[in-house]
């Protein structure tokens, strides 16, 4: 008995129901901002282990280019960054800030945690909250709404 070499199966790259022709692009997404308060754009970000927090569209909103330097203050879970001549950090090429250790030591941030980004173009200043001050506010606001199990 001689056998059959089986063809081999390989799928449709397009998807089921998906026509031929020409893909669609959307535009970038679109700032989140609040609708009462459209001074501050919000995005998120994470701390890479050199300190680095990206996003482009953060960056771009408050028209920051490389070279720029920046004064860097921090708080208890907060980092401010303000554009200033004699500031001590400088802006990369790339749509990124960098957040010195010190600073990130202070703030208690450490590589990988997730940040939450404010920007506030009008006052030339980004800031970045740990979630650990996000969900404080959070629970500061009340209590959280429970489903009919008491499950949020």
């Amino acid at each position: 008995m001689t056998a059959q070499p089986i063809a081999p199966v390989i799928p449709s790259a397009r998807r089921p129901g998906h026509r031929k022709g020409r893909l669609r692009t959307s535009g970038p997404l679109p700032l989140a901002s609040p609708p009462d308060r459209t001074d501050v754009i919000y995005g998120f970000g994470r701390i890479d282990a050199s300190g680095r927090v990206a996003d482009r569209v953060i960056i771009s909103a408050l028209g920051w280019r490389g070279d720029d330097r920046l004064t860097l203050t921090a708080g208890s879970g907060v980092m401010v960054a303000r554009r200033d001549p004699g500031g001590m950090v400088t802006v990369a090429a790339r749509p990124y800030i960098v957040i010195p250790a010190a600073v990130r030591r202070r703030c208690g941030l450490r590589a990988g945690d997730r940040v939450l980004l404010a920007a506030l173009p009008g006052e030339d200043a980004l800031a970045a909250y740990s979630f650990a001050v996000v969900d404080r506010a959070i629970r500061a606001h009340g209590p959280f709404p429970r489903g009919e199990r008491g499950q949020p």
